[in-house]
């Protein structure tokens, strides 16, 4: 940690700013159902709950790359603030509703003001040096995790205190308000001004664009390719796990939680206490293709659950899934923030999560399609299908990142030489 360009109030400012992602999201989850239902028939609900939690994945996949280039041409402060202030007002409309697009336009202006994920990993990268950067990004990710622990239990405590479905949305927008004030006085600008970038133009704000210049880098093309598709399972699994436990197992919403719980407290052991020791012993890629292995194994006992309907099996299929999710996110991330330089992290890292927010737009789509048509097991099959194809992309990127990282390093030697 480069403890010189921060205050003591930096590093617990980002760290709780990812658990807000997340923690914000789940406070609010237990009560959208009940809000939407105010405005639709209830046939229609259940469809207008899934597009409001498309419509934020869409909008933050038009957003993320975005964010991330206006973070490597202004700095990283500016652009956290905006994006926790939008996201604030964002659960304040959603909250206040009033009228179906009312709760469409909370969720787009929070979906394109959260996209800050990619800024947050970018200013973790300002702050730490090359080696300590996945350990950090570790952390994020516990933080995270542990946001989408407490968030979903908070917000149905606040319902129960208050009797309000309005009411959580209040408090995500309070307590984010507040993180957004804090932070205006903890955290410090990080990009130097020498290390931004010169300019942007517009093509590079479009989220295509922007994508497809990520996913040119020969070195990065494949694990991206990775990054989606592990991501498409995931979102698959969170969309699809609670139907699936309705649908073959009988269990009530409050048993469905504590499969939730379960993998969000596995996240947060893994990427808080497991990766620091597992890091130095296998490094970032080995503990990728573990992570994909794990959540291959995790499907495919998902999809026994299915065809049997033997409940304990699940328990065990998600401590498999979950440790793979929590051994895949901060390796993956290692690896993509060790092969650009300092100057092209917003961008790698927006690209980075624009692919996973695809991911996040497909994959509940993926996964209730092939569900009603091919039976409950169909999304966990096809599933572990994509997490296979997932390690043989990452498997076929390992060398051509290290190749590019050694003529990095001969590059950066003969720069050495030249100014001696």
């Amino acid at each position: 940690m480069n403890s010189s360009r921060v205050s003591s109030g930096t590093v617990p400012f980002i760290l709780i700013t990812a658990f807000l992602n997340l923690a914000g999201v789940g406070i609010i989850n237990p009560v959208v159902p009940f809000i939407a239902g105010q405005y639709v028939a209830r046939a229609d609900g259940a469809f207008t709950v899934a597009l409001l939690f498309t419509t934020y994945s869409l909008c933050q996949f038009i957003a993320v790359p975005t964010l991330g280039a206006l973070s490597d041409r202004y700095g990283r402060r500016p652009v956290l603030l905006v994006s926790l202030l939008g996201s604030a007002v964002g659960y304040f409309i959603f909250g206040l509703g009033g009228a179906l697009w009312m709760l469409f336009l909370g969720r787009i202006i929070d979906g394109l003001t959260g996209g800050n994920i990619a800024t947050i990993y970018a200013y973790g990268a300002d702050i730490t040096e090359p080696q300590d950067r996945t350990r950090f990004f570790g952390l994020l990710g516990a933080s995270a995790g542990m946001g989408f622990v407490v968030g979903p239990a908070l917000g149905g405590l606040i319902y129960n205190l208050t009797g309000s479905t309005a009411a959580p949305l209040y408090f995500a927008a309070l307590v984010t308000l507040a993180n957004t004030i804090w932070g205006f006085f903890v955290m410090p600008e990080v990009l130097l001004p020498e290390r931004r970038d010169t300019s942007i133009d517009l093509a590079r704000l479009n989220p295509f664009v922007q994508l497809r210049n990520v996913l040119v880098l020969p070195q990065l093309r494949l694990l991206l390719v990775g990054v989606f598709l592990w991501t498409l399972a995931f979102a698959m699994l969170q969309s699809n796990l609670s139907y699936l436990t309705e649908d073959r197992l009988n269990w009530s919403p409050d048993a469905t939680s504590a499969i939730f719980f379960v993998i969000g407290l596995m996240g947060i052991i893994t990427q808080g206490m497991l990766i620091r020791r597992l890091l130095p012993r296998f490094g970032e890629a080995r503990l990728a293709i573990g992570g994909f292995l794990s959540f291959i194994v995790g499907f495919l006992l998902i999809a026994v659950v299915a065809l049997t309907g033997v409940a304990p099996i699940l328990f065990v299929a998600v401590v498999f899934t979950a440790l793979g999710n929590g051994l895949i996110t901060p390796s993956i991330t290692g690896l993509l923030s060790q092969a650009v330089t300092m100057r092209e992290q917003g961008r790698v890292q927006g690209g980075n999560q624009s692919v996973q927010a695809l991911g996040r737009v497909l994959g509940p789509l993926w996964g209730g399609t092939v569900y009603g048509k091919l039976g409950p097991s169909a999304p966990y099959l096809s599933g572990a299908v994509g997490l296979t194809l997932a390690v043989l992309t990452v498997i076929a990127a390992i060398p051509r990142l290290e190749a590019h990282r050694g003529k990095a390093a001969e590059a950066a030697v003969k720069v050495e030489e030249s100014v001696v």
